[in-house]
């Protein structure tokens, strides 16, 4: 499909066919994620949206239900709606967290239903028939082989993470081991919370004690654009200084295409992967190959080469 070109490769997939549901009629699949408060999550909203638009069209027997939720608990319930109420063959679920839908999720299951779990994992292993998600630990390392690539031994960086979680330590942590032994050094690094205002206030702290800094690894593009404020606030932003973010937003994307230099490459966490999780769910139903398994999409480096391939001008994100 068109979206798996784009998006990355998929990993891992199990060469059992989901038997019982290739022959099933009017197909009704839930679709149930957080109520977009961020830039990244209304970007999926908007991929969502045009992915049941797309794949309504393309049959007419199947009926994808669309529900955001604002918290974990209102999630809970929207999945006991989707069962009762619509009795929904399938479900595609975005958790809000992971260990409180844990449970709900397993109670769709009991009902018969396919299970598909996007970016954020379940508490509990094997519940989930199809696994989508980004690569957290690969948009590490295709920062640091960027900065490798760009850098000299000697050169100085800071970094400026997200929020404390796994998905941050996963990305942080591949970054080091693969700017190990480079020679490029790192003065220090600090949560930014994938805010722009926290990135905007980190970099300022970063500017003031650091006189020499050659590159910044932003890791999200909201923090990307506070630490673009802090350069050029300070009158930084020259003297071949870069910053590399992360995630795909549409305006870095076009800073790429129109060759921006400060911000020169993005590397992809692609809001869009509901929209793939989507399609290999309708796939379990319409197609006779195997799309059971874990579908890991690839952290791309987003050049102005290959930019206008990620760049969706009417997504909010």
């Amino acid at each position: 499909m068109k979206t798996f070109s784009k998006l990355g490769a998929l990993a891992t997939v199990a060469t059992i066919a989901l038997t019982g549901w290739a022959n099933a009629e009017n197909i009704k699949i839930g679709v149930s994620y957080p109520t977009p408060t961020h830039a990244w999550a209304a970007g999926m909203n908007w991929h969502a949206e045009k992915a049941e638009e797309r794949l309504e069209a393309l049959y007419p027997d199947v009926d994808l239900i669309l529900v955001n939720s604002p918290d974990p608990s209102a999630q809970a319930s929207a999945l006991e709606d989707l069962v009762s109420v619509h009795q929904i063959d399938a479900l595609v679920v975005l958790p809000f967290e992971s260990e409180p839908l844990t449970d709900p999720v397993l109670n769709v299951k009991k009902s018969g239903a396919l299970i598909t779990v996007v970016d954020r994992g379940l508490s509990q292993p094997g519940i989930e028939d199809i696994y989508v998600a980004g690569n957290n630990p690969e948009l590490g390392r295709v920062s640091a082989q960027y900065m490798k690539g760009r850098l000299k031994e000697g050169d100085n960086i800071v970094i400026l993470r997200g929020i404390p979680t796994l998905i941050d330590n996963e990305r942080f942590d591949a970054f080091m081991a693969e700017i190990e032994g480079s020679g490029i050094n790192v003065l220090d690094h600090k949560h930014a919370n994938w805010n722009r205002d926290d990135g905007f206030e980190v970099m300022q702290d970063f500017l003031s004690r650091f006189p020499d800094i050659d590159a910044v690894w932003a890791q999200d593009d909201d923090i990307a654009i506070g630490v673009v404020a802090a350069l050029k606030q300070a009158g930084r932003d020259g003297n071949g200084m870069f910053v590399v973010g992360g995630a795909g937003m549409k305006e870095t994307i076009k800073g790429i295409m129109d060759g921006n230099e400060l911000v020169p490459v993005d590397v992809l966490y692609p809001p869009a992967m509901i929209a793939t999780a989507m399609d290999v769910t309708v796939a379990a139903f319409k197609s006779n190959g195997p799309v059971a398994g874990r579908y890991i999409l690839g952290a791309t480096l987003i050049t102005p080469e290959n930019a206008a391939s990620f760049y969706f001008p009417d997504s909010p994100f």
